[in-house]
């Protein structure tokens, strides 16, 4: 009898807990999709020469991200700067933002136009396609906001 006690205690238990694990902050349930709120940066997805058109249209100014996949920076900023709330907010209204995996599709031939030293390298792009700042390496959030700040 006690067997059969302790072994309804633990079903008990086992159930509660993973019940409340299932409905924690940030955990989604079996089946039920996440729903994703959008913070941090948005990438515009182009062609390189309908994103100066849209520059130039919008009187804006084109945050660059050229990085490369193989890049461990790259993947930091992407993962811990760009998504930050603070720094989507600024780049978001202020530039027109896009990442390029400089070794394939359209960033060998802008690696030509922009030559990189190393990655990741933040470029601003006036609507002319001339570069007015150039930033190489990861940058932590505050850096990354007063850069954006800076630029006219």
């Amino acid at each position: 009898m006690k067997k059969v006690t302790w072994l309804l205690v633990f079903l008990l238990v086992s159930v509660t807990l993973a019940g409340t694990w299932a409905s924690a902050p940030g955990k989604s349930l079996p089946g039920k999709a996440a729903v994703a709120k959008e913070e941090g940066i948005q990438f515009t997805e182009a062609s390189w020469k309908d994103i100066l058109k849209k520059a130039k249209a919008e009187k804006k100014i084109i945050f660059l991200d050229a990085y490369a996949s193989w890049c461990g920076p790259c993947k930091m900023l992407q993962k811990k700067v760009f998504t930050q709330k603070a720094v989507g907010d600024l780049y978001n209204s202020k530039f027109i933002n896009v990442k390029m995996d400089m070794e394939k599709g359209e960033g060998p031939a802008l690696s030509e136009i922009y030559p990189l030293e190393a990655y990741p390298t933040l470029l601003y792009i006036n609507s002319d396609g001339r570069v007015i700042r150039k930033v190489v390496g990861a940058v932590p959030a505050d850096e990354l906001i007063s850069v954006g700040r800076s630029i006219r």
